[in-house]
C-alpha cells in the first residue's frame, strides 16, 4: 500500500497548505475543489485515504463520502468541519468517516490521523487476506468422495446449513464432530463455517491437545495485566477473537475438568471473564468441537463433564474412516498424487495397477491424513512417471530407510507389505512402537519424532496399545493392566 491522499477542499489557500504539509511528510497528494470532482478523481486514483471538507456548493462532503462508502466499505476518510457539535460528528461517522477534525486545522493532528487510518487499512487488508486464505478450499464441495458414507456426510452438512440459514437470531447450535484421527474433522468444521451464515466472521481454531493445560485457559479466555507472574500486559483470548464467527475446539477431550466448567458457562451464557478481570463480557460466537476420543466413555469414567458433553453435541456428526469409503481411497490417492505432482514439478505421475491394488487393500489407520502425507513423500522421492508398490511407504506411514547402528534418531525400517486384516495391522503397529521405545529408553518425545508423530499422538498410541514402562531392571515393555 502506498501513501496517496486525496484532499477535497474548495478553499484554495487551505488546500495548498494541507497539500504542502503532507508532501513534506512523505505523502503523495491530489487536490479537488468540489465533491463531484472528488468522486471522479477517487474512482480513478483509488487513494489510500481521503481528506474532505464538509460543506460545498453542490454535493456535500458527507454525501460524497456516502457514495464512496457504498462503492468501497473500507474507504478511509477524514472529514474537516468548522462545526464542533456532537450532531456533526455523529453524522460524519454514520456516513462512514474514519474520523473528523475541527477547523482551524492542526496539521500535525491531521497527519497523525492519516497515519492511523492507513495503519487500520493495512490491518483490515491483512485480516481479509488471512480470512480468504482460510476460506480457500473450504466448504462442503471440498469434501471429496463418491462413496455412500461420504455422500451421507455431505447430505447431512447441506441439510444442517440450509436449516441454519433460516435461524433469525443467528444463535447457531453447537456441533460435535467425532471420528478417528486424520479423517478430516477440521475440514467438516470449516465447511460449516465458510458455507454457513457466519462465513463473513472469523474462524478461530485451537488444538486443545497442543497447549499445556495450565496455559490453555489464558489462550482461550485472555488475561488482564498482572493477573499472574508473566502477565505483563493485557491479552485478548481466542474466544474474543472469534466474536461474530466460529470457535473450533479441536481435541476437546483433552480439556481438564476445571476448564470444562468455564466452557460450559460460555456455551450457556455466551459470556466470558478474562483471567484477573472483574467484569464479564458478552460474546457472539458459534462453537464447533471435535475429538477422536470416546467422550461417552470418558463421561462414564468421570473424566469429562456430562453436562458439557450434552451441551457440545446439540448436533453430532461422525466422519467416516477412510477404510469405510471403498473406491474413495483411489479417488483421493489420484487427487493427492496430481496435487503434489503439480506442486513439485512432476505432473505426469500415475500409479501402476499393482500400486493401486496395494492402496485399495491397505487399512489406513491414519486415514486421509496418512494418505495425503504418504503421497507427498512418494512424489518427492519419485523417479520416473509410474509409481510402483515399492515406492509407497505403507504399514507404518514411514519411508523405508536404513538404520545406522547406534543412531537412536534414525527411523526403524518400514515394511512395504500390506496387512491382511486389522489384527495383523495392530500387531505390526505394536511391534513398531515397542521397538522404537526400546531404542530410546522410553523417551516418548524422541520416539514420537522417530515415528513422525506428535508427542500427544505417541502417548495416545501407547495408551491404546496398553503399554506401560517396564521396571528399571527389565528389558521389555509390559502390557498395561
Amino acid at each position: 500500500m502506498g501513501r496517496a491522499i486525496l484532499v477535497v477542499e474548495d478553499d484554495a489557500i487551505q488546500a495548498r497548505n494541507i497539500s504542502a504539509y503532507l508532501i513534506r511528510q512523505g505523502w503523495e497528494v491530489e487536490t479537488c475543489a468540489s465533491a463531484e470532482d472528488g468522486l471522479r478523481v477517487w474512482e480513478t486514483l483509488h487513494p489510500d485515504a481521503v481528506v474532505t471538507d464538509q460543506r460545498f456548493r453542490g454535493l456535500s462532503g458527507i454525501e460524497m463520502l456516502q457514495k464512496m462508502h457504498k462503492s468501497d466499505p473500507h474507504v478511509k476518510c477524514i472529514v474537516m468541519t468548522g462545526d464542533d457539535s456532537a450532531q456533526t460528528a455523529v453524522q460524519a461517522m454514520k456516513a462512514g468517516a474514519y474520523d473528523y477534525v475541527i477547523k482551524p486545522l492542526v496539521l500535525a493532528e491531521l497527519h497523525l490521523l492519516l497515519e492511523r487510518a492507513i495503519g487500520a487499512a493495512r490491518m483490515e487488508q491483512a485480516l481479509q487476506f488471512h480470512q480468504e486464505r482460510q476460506a480457500d478450499g473450504a466448504g462442503v464441495a471440498s469434501i471429496l468422495g463418491e462413496s455412500p458414507a461420504i455422500k451421507s456426510l455431505q447430505a447431512t452438512l447441506r441439510h444442517l446449513l440450509d436449516t441454519e440459514r433460516r435461524i433469525d437470531d443467528g444463535d447457531l447450535p453447537a456441533v460435535l464432530i467425532t471420528g478417528e484421527t486424520g479423517t478430516g474433522k477440521e475440514l467438516v468444521a470449516r465447511s460449516l463455517h465458510f458455507d454457513g451464515p457466519r462465513s463473513r466472521g472469523p474462524f478461530v481454531e485451537i488444538n486443545c491437545a497442543s497447549i499445556p493445560s495450565h496455559l490453555l485457559e489464558s489462550e482461550l479466555f485472555g488475561h488482564e495485566k498482572g493477573a499472574f507472574t508473566d502477565a505483563k500486559e493485557r491479552r485478548t483470548g481466542l474466544i474474543e477473537a472469534a466474536d461474530g464467527g466460529t470457535l473450533f475446539l479441536d481435541e476437546i477431550g483433552e480439556v481438564e475438568p476445571s476448564l470444562q466448567a468455564k466452557l460450559l458457562k460460555l456455551l450457556e451464557e455466551k459470556t466470558i471473564r478474562r483471567i484477573g478481570a472483574v467484569k464479564e463480557r458478552k460474546v457472539d460466537l458459534r462453537i464447533i468441537s471435535a475429538t477422536n476420543r470416546d467422550l461417552e466413555a470418558m463421561v462414564r469414567q468421570g473424566r469429562f463433564r456430562s453436562d458439557l458433553y450434552f451441551r457440545l453435541r446439540i448436533v453430532s456428526i461422525v466422519v467416516p474412516a477412510l477404510r469405510a469409503r471403498g473406491d474413495d481411497i483411489l479417488l483421493l490417492a489420484r487427487h493427492f498424487l496430481a496435487a503434489h505432482g503439480r506442486r513439485y514439478g512432476k505432473p505426469a505421475l500415475r500409479f501402476s495397477a499393482e500400486a493401486e491394488h496395494a492402496l485399495a487393500q491397505y487399512f489406513w489407520p491414519g486415514n486421509v491424513r496418512e494418505l495425503r502425507n504418504m503421497l507427498q513423500q512418494t512424489v518427492l522421492l519419485a523417479h520416473g512417471d509410474v509409481v510402483t508398490p515399492g515406492q509407497l511407504a505403507l504399514c507404518t506411514g514411514l519411508a523405508p530407510a536404513p538404520t545406522m547402528s547406534g543412531d537412536v534418531d534414525a527411523a526403524p525400517p518400514a515394511a512395504a507389505v500390506v496387512p491382511r486384516n486389522w489384527a495383523e495391522l495392530q500387531n505390526e503397529e505394536r511391534t513398531m512402537v515397542v521397538r522404537t521405545l526400546e531404542r530410546t529408553g522410553w523417551n516418548v518425545t524422541k520416539s514420537a519424532r522417530m515415528l513422525g508423530l506428535s508427542r500427544d499422538m505417541m502417548r495416545y498410541r501407547i495408551e491404546k496399545l496398553g503399554l506401560s514402562r517396564p521396571p528399571e531392571d527389565s528389558g521389555t515393555l509390559l502390557p498395561g493392566s
